[in-house]
């Protein structure tokens, strides 16, 4: 697995997955969860949906 997500992608990544989980929980539904996805492929740094595209944001 390597680094696919850059810098900048981490951010937006973070601040959409917390605006979902937090628009999840103040509508009381379960699809604030997927909230976390955005945030756990910015902890970790990769992207499955990345790989057949072929993106990369991630800088050499």
């Amino acid at each position: 697995m390597k680094c696919n997500v850059g810098k900048t992608d981490k951010v937006i990544r973070v601040i959409a997955g917390l605006a979902i989980g937090v628009a999840g929980f103040y509508f009381k539904s379960w699809w604030g969860l997927v909230g976390f996805i955005p945030v756990f492929t910015a902890l970790i740094g990769w992207c499955p949906l990345y790989l057949p595209f072929g993106i990369n944001t991630c800088k050499k």
